[in-house]
């Protein structure tokens, strides 16, 4: 049994977007899979090789597990399978078009906690390495919720390394405006608890929607929950620090 966060507590919330503030992770894993169907893809796979990881980072990193080598290629080559990013934009294609036919909400307990930090003017950021991000914001009408976004855009943008890396969370803090060690990252990848772990923040928090809470823990979270609510109630069944 654990207390609530004392969400308030903190000077900015960082929020990762997928699995975090909506469900899209199930989207994504679906896409993944459709992709890489021919090589007997998992949700092990997923979770090891592509979740929270810039995309063509993903499509490298679970064909270099296959022992698959393929030329990186260029952002603009055509969906198809004949370099990275023609798979990764594949991939895209699949995850805009299931996104368009059935739409997206945000979880409940998130919302709860979003209410609370309005209310008491904690301000919060999106940091996503999804270059769908703004997309996915607009489809669950949230377009206008978030001071700050950094997205898959702002990293190639701003020439910043994708999660494991810290630097999209810091360059969060820094439009902001917020230092690192008063403000709390939380992520449901282990790519991005450990990016969290990495950058001097204050607290990281970890969602665990797949039963891999050892390896968030093991990524560096402070505490794992099963639900963004969880943290609202004293206690809550699966809310344990050591046990989820």
């Amino acid at each position: 049994m654990i207390s609530p966060v004392d969400w308030t507590s903190y000077t900015a919330v960082l929020f990762d977007l997928d699995g975090v503030i909506t469900p899209t992770a199930e989207i994504h894993e679906r896409a993944w899979s459709t992709l890489f169907e021919p090589f007997g893809f998992t949700q092990t796979d997923y979770l090891r090789y592509v979740d929270g990881k810039p995309r063509y980072d993903g499509v490298r990193s679970f064909l270099t597990a296959r022992g698959v080598d393929l030329p990186w290629g260029d952002p603009s080559d055509p969906p198809g399978d004949r370099t990275v990013c023609a798979l990764g934009n594949r991939k895209n294609d699949t995850f805009n078009e299931v996104l368009a036919r059935d739409g997206i909400a945000a979880y409940p307990g998130t919302l709860r906690v979003l209410d609370l930090l309005d209310e008491h003017g904690v301000p919060q950021a999106i940091v996503s390495s999804s270059k769908n991000a703004r997309t996915v914001l607009a489809a669950a009408g949230m377009t206008d919720r978030f001071r700050v976004v950094v997205d898959g855009l702002t990293a190639v943008d701003e020439g910043l390394p994708g999660k494991p890396e810290p630097a999209m969370f810091r360059h969060a803090a820094d439009r902001l405006g917020v230092p690192y060690d008063g403000a709390i990252v939380v992520e449901d990848a282990t790519s991005g608890v450990a990016a969290g772990a990495a950058g001097g923040f204050a607290f990281v928090l970890g969602i665990d929607r797949g039963g891999h809470a050892d390896a968030l823990r093991e990524a560096g979270a402070d505490l794992v929950v099963v639900d963004l609510g969880d943290t609202l109630n004293a206690g809550a069944p699966g809310a344990d620090g050591s046990a989820s």
